[in-house]
């Protein structure tokens, strides 16, 4: 069945739903916004295809192009820009070095983490939490590279040998018919390069669990895909609302760095960063 043509009146409300999906939750990336236009339960719902997906993504191009839709609300982490910093003096050098200054807020954890996620959308999504814990995020995209493994377990290696830390934590996100295997390739990729390091490897999301209490939507395995025949629908994990993920990372990590701690350190910072400043007037 061919589905009719939206009317001048369909794509303002479409365009009105996307707009106050991201006003409540930001950023987002464009296929957690399309997920969330699926919803039977919206005025107007679009198909949950590729071609629906185009449809969420052409329309918020215009959005943002028109000016109704602020760009910073929609993160693309898979097309970055390559530049050199570069400054006025001395004092700009040292006032822009002061914006980077970071208390290690792990300086009294025995345990190095790190974020793994299955894309660089979800990357995107849960950046700013990462920055805001101050741990590394790998984007797998899929089987992830070697390189990508080996410089994680030389971070992870790097911080056993100076004594800093006696074990280390993956936290993933992810989930498609593969992803069982997928979790395996990286802890298996990462405990070859390590030597005698406790290595443990936890799913934040998605689980099943969180497909049900969440009520997320699914697809079927692809026909081709023979690697986890068991089972019979699958999920991206851009179809978790951002706010949960960004929610249960946060909480995962909460648990590890009590927030108390957290907000002592940021103020340190801040009064640390000022000093910087004041140098920088000096030169």
């Amino acid at each position: 069945m061919t589905r009719a043509r939206m009317t001048k009146a369909d794509v303002a409300q479409l365009e009105g739903q996307i707009y106050e999906v991201l006003r409540e939750d930001n950023p987002q990336s464009v296929r957690h916004v399309f997920y969330r236009m699926t919803d039977p339960r919206l005025p107007v719902a679009i198909p949950k295809t590729e071609a629906g997906y185009v449809q969420v993504q052409n329309r918020m191009v215009k959005m943002r192009r028109a000016g109704t839709l602020p760009y910073g609300w929609v993160t693309d982490a898979t097309r970055r820009g390559y530049f050199v910093n570069t400054y006025h003096n001395q004092a700009d050098f040292l006032r822009s070095v002061a914006g980077f200054y970071r208390r290690d807020v792990w300086a009294e954890h025995d345990t190095h983490v790190e974020v793994w996620c299955e894309s660089r959308s979800i990357a995107g999504v849960i950046q700013e939490t990462c920055e805001k814990y101050a741990v590394s995020l790998y984007p797998a995209g899929g089987f992830s590279s070697l390189s990508l493994a080996h410089q994680s377990a030389s971070y992870i290696q790097g911080s056993i040998d100076y004594g800093d830390k006696s074990k280390a934590l993956i936290l993933y996100v992810s989930y498609d018919p593969a992803g069982v295997l997928i979790d395996r390739s990286i802890e298996s990729e990462l405990a070859g390069h390590l030597e005698g390091v406790p290595l443990e490897f936890k799913r934040i999301a998605i689980n099943e669990n969180q497909i049900a209490y969440y009520d997320l939507p699914t697809k079927p395995r692809k026909p081709g895909d023979r690697r986890a025949q068991h089972v019979i629908a699958t999920v991206e994990a851009e179809a978790m609302p951002a706010h949960i993920l960004r929610g249960l990372l946060e909480a995962e990590l909460d648990a590890l760095i009590p927030y108390h701690y957290l907000r002592s350190l940021q103020a340190a910072e801040e009064s640390e960063r000022q000093a910087i400043n004041l140098l920088a007037s000096t030169i």
